[in-house]
């Protein structure tokens, strides 16, 4: 979908989309910790959960911590933990977004 035919928000989200997520790991990612808010992960309980790489992992976890997505605990656990009531909202919107329309969200992740 050509970005002028977007609505405002819809632009927004996509541009948020876009930036935040290198990949569809780091959003099937952030979106598990958001769904736990209180809990926080070893990296290598994301690895065993996620099925992927420790390498995906760590490049998912340093980029997600760099937008202020997830922050970093004791012992090296990390933690769903977004810097504004905004950027939850936009999390918030993007994993209703995937929920309905995942090829789109790949789509836009995909073209950044």
């Amino acid at each position: 979908m050509e970005p002028q035919r977007l609505m405002p928000t819809e632009l927004q989200l996509a541009e948020f989309i876009q930036a935040t997520f290198r990949s569809v790991w780091a959003l099937e990612l952030l979106l598990m910790m958001a769904r736990d808010v209180d809990r926080a992960w070893t990296q290598r309980e994301l690895v065993d959960i996620l099925r992927a790489s420790t390498l995906v992992v760590g490049r998912a976890v340093e980029e997600l911590t760099a937008a202020g997505l997830i922050a970093s605990e004791k012992g090296g656990r990390v933690r769903f933990s977004p810097t504004s009531e905004q950027q939850n909202k936009w999390v918030s919107a993007a994993a209703r977004l995937y929920a309905k329309s995942p090829d789109r969200l790949r789509r836009m992740i995909a073209s950044s």
